[in-house]
């Protein structure tokens, strides 16, 4: 088990909490709520050890696209980066009052 901290510029605002995905084999969930600085941070629970440099390129691309001002946690059970992407996603979408896609 892995724990991983991650710290990003923000400049948008995000408007309330969400809370999309489950653990479960090959998935995870991601809690997201609003910060009142103007960053991103992001911890990262995981079981699979070893991919930091991995989390940090999918949360860069992300946030170079959606620079909210969030505090995210994520409960990781093994997803490719491709669902990380999505889930993200996911929960911008709720934080900002729409259904997820």
């Amino acid at each position: 088990m892995e724990t991983l901290h991650f710290e990003y510029d923000a400049k948008e605002e995000c408007h309330k909490r969400a809370h999309v995905g489950v653990v479960a084999s090959g998935d995870l969930e991601v809690l997201l709520e609003p910060s009142s600085d103007q960053k991103a941070s992001v911890t990262i629970r995981t079981g699979s050890d070893g991919f930091g440099d991995t989390w940090d390129k999918v949360l860069e691309r992300f946030f170079a696209s959606h620079p909210v001002a969030a505090n995210i946690e994520i409960n990781d059970f093994g997803a490719t980066p491709g669902v990380v992407s999505i889930r993200l996603a996911q929960a911008l979408e709720v934080s900002r009052n729409h259904e997820p896609a």
